[in-house]
């Protein structure tokens, strides 16, 4: 199975509307990715690129600055569908965040899920399409298989 959706985050530092924020701020960072660093985010999740395009879910999780070098961070979170035919399904990721520009891929697992989704396995590439001073969004295809 393959789905394709589009993660719509407000950016760090983007006001009170910002979608992700700083749990634990160990390091100055733009990008979150300070060593030691702990995000939290609910980012929209919309069924085309386009700010007014359908929400289909949300996309809940964590993100930890894991490298010494800032320039990734390994993130767990869950893609937890609120409408369509996926409605009250989620779907479990982890794996790498690389600080990266503007569209590279990068690619996280699938560990599992629940609802329609419930053993799922498989894996997530996403690509970053869209940048401004305070908004990140996001092409998220998942490749997905159940056991």
């Amino acid at each position: 199975m393959h789905l394709r959706f589009y993660n719509h985050e407000r950016i760090l530092g983007s006001g009170p509307s910002a979608t992700v924020v700083y749990a634990v701020q160990r390091r100055d960072s733009n990008s979150g990715a300070g060593f030691g660093n702990v995000i939290v985010y609910d980012n929209l999740l919309r069924s085309g690129v386009e700010t007014d395009s359908p929400i289909v879910g949300r996309n809940q999780g964590m993100g930890v600055g894991s490298s010494l070098a800032e320039n990734s961070g390994l993130t767990n979170f869950q893609l937890v569908f609120t409408a369509g035919k996926y409605n009250g399904s989620s779907l479990t990721l982890q794996g790498l965040f690389p600080v990266a520009p503007l569209r590279t891929v990068f690619e996280r697992a699938i560990t599992g899920g629940t609802g329609k989704f419930r053993l799922a396995r498989g894996y997530l590439l996403t690509t970053e399409v869209r940048a401004t001073n305070t908004t990140l969004t996001g092409q998220l295809d998942a490749y997905i298989t159940f056991r």
